[in-house]
């Protein structure tokens, strides 16, 4: 879902990615959830590219 399993994330799209219309509570809890995502499979991408924390 992500462009690849090997890529580290980047600052740029971190900040792109919480840029969206959404109000900031959904930010932040999407932010939490996919960042505990990522930690728990031990991976990269959490597999919601463009969302905050992805």
């Amino acid at each position: 879902m992500c462009r690849q399993e090997t890529s580290r994330p980047s600052l740029r799209a971190f900040v792109t990615n919480l840029s969206g219309p959404e109000p900031w509570r959904v930010k932040l809890r999407l932010l939490l959830r996919h960042n505990w995502l990522k930690l728990r499979n031990f991976r990269h991408c959490c597999g919601h590219p463009g969302e905050p924390g992805c």
